[in-house]
């Protein structure tokens, strides 16, 4: 590492002992946070990437860059039985992060004050790396996720994310600026976040800086300004530098975590209105490339937030919209670890004693639109809380609780609830919700 390199890393290790990051209070707990525990469960990308349901006990899981240890805590909740394994630059950090685990009850997890390259001499394999909010404070990240690489099993999964480059500008101009002031030479202190606050609330309001990145939080909340205006190392990329990254690094991608909000075609009030050849040539671009196409077109995502892993890891599967007829009758369907919750079941039981509409989406968004289920499919769910069950189980349930065809009042056949629990489920593990093995 050069003498700059070194002196930068030392000014980002100072600036987060003097304020770890983040300033969660030690009490609050992530439970009842679906999405938080939906992203941070390692479920979840091991279904995306493999088309298989994993247990977590006694998984080994690293928070590379922990920080105060919140998402620490997020992982050791998301992730029961698993080893819960922190690092970070700060010290100061570290001891937060110690401290924060031991209040919720966790005994099963340590931390240790190392940077990123230094993981090796820890002599262990992970099978979950979550590198959050990290990557982009390293001087050389291909050489960061080098070193988390060399410590993941063959079957691991490495979160990681970069702030884009097309969201931030606004904010690394503003951080270059205070650069130029002097503002960001030591760990800033009162007196910088003072300065900083005064020249933003001395601009006239319709200076771009000022209105695309100041508002009356700012004037309040340290974390925010520190995390924005003041974050010192910051850097910004676009999806194709990003995945040069990763393949200098030896690296595949694997999905981006929100993928439900990178859908290109979702941009468009009617794909189909195109131009034949504008919609042949976007649908035939790769992932990479849509991906990029997507963020030139709306860049609204402040992180480019991804899995990856080692090469050829990934296992060949037929998604669940394209299974032939016997795939699905060999299938069994799981409802989503996260949702396996005495609120969700309490709600679920409610909606049907009620004969109301269940909102599943209130549990977790991923769609603008709210998402219902009937009655039927509520008790179908119900039964997924107890314990996994075969589609040929669901549709036998089906015709015991719906027997006649309510538009012909004919006994339901057995392929028509066989086509419609079909229907119903490959909507719900297109969304999430649920988990489907053949």
């Amino acid at each position: 590492m050069n003498t700059q390199a070194t002196e930068l890393l030392e000014k980002i290790r100072r600036q987060f002992d003097t304020a770890p990051y983040p300033r969660v209070p030690l009490e609050r707990s992530p439970k009842g946070d679906t999405h938080l525990l939906y992203i941070h469960d390692l479920v979840t990308p091991y279904y995306v990437n493999h088309q298989r349901v994993l247990n977590t006990e006694g998984k080994v899981i690293l928070d590379a860059g922990c920080g105060s240890g919140y998402k620490s805590l997020v992982l050791a909740e998301a992730n029961p039985g698993a080893k819960i394994v922190g690092i970070d630059l700060s010290e100061e950090s570290v001891k937060l992060a110690r401290e924060r685990l031991k209040y919720h009850g966790f005994d099963n997890a340590q931390f240790h004050a190392l940077t990123i390259e230094e993981l090796p001499s820890l002599g262990l394999e992970f099978d979950y790396i979550n590198c959050d909010e990290v990557l982009y404070l390293l001087t050389d990240p291909v050489a960061g996720l080098a070193a988390m690489k060399a410590v993941l099993k063959p079957e691991g999964i490495i979160r990681a994310n970069f702030h884009s480059r097309l969201q931030r500008a606004l904010f690394h101009q503003a951080q270059e600026f205070f650069t130029i002031m002097g503002l960001m030479d030591n760990s800033p202190n009162e007196a910088e976040l003072t300065a900083v606050r005064d020249i933003m609330k001395a601009l006239k309001s319709g200076v771009l800086l000022k209105a695309r990145t100041w508002n009356a939080d700012y004037e309040v909340d340290d974390e925010r300004l520190l995390a924005n205006h003041l974050l010192r190392g910051d850097k910004g990329v676009n999806i194709p530098e990003f995945f040069a990254i990763l393949r200098a690094a030896n690296l595949e991608f694997i999905s981006m975590v929100n993928w439900w909000q990178w859908d290109l075609v979702e941009l468009f009030e009617d794909f189909s209105a195109l131009p034949i050849e504008i919609g042949l040539a976007l649908a035939e671009k790769t992932v990479e490339e849509q991906l990029h196409l997507f963020e030139l077109l709306h860049p609204c995502h402040r992180l480019l937030d991804l899995w990856c892993g080692h090469p050829g890891q990934s296992t060949p599967y037929t998604p669940v919209a394209n299974w032939t007829d016997d795939q699905w009758r060999q299938a069994t369907a799981y409802l989503h670890p996260q949702f396996k919750t005495a609120t969700f079941k309490a709600d679920l039981i409610e909606s049907i004693a009620e004969s109301k509409l269940f909102e599943i989406s209130h549990y977790l968004q991923k769609t603008n639109e709210p998402i219902k289920v009937d009655g039927l499919l509520a008790s179908c769910l119900l039964m997924l809380i107890d314990q996994p069950q075969s589609v040929s189980a669901l549709v036998q349930h089906w015709l015991k609780i719906r027997p006649l065809n309510l538009v012909t009042s004919q006994p339901t056949t057995e392929m028509e609830a066989f086509e419609l629990m079909k229907d119903r489920l490959a909507d719900l593990e297109r969304l999430g919700f649920i988990l489907m093995e053949a």
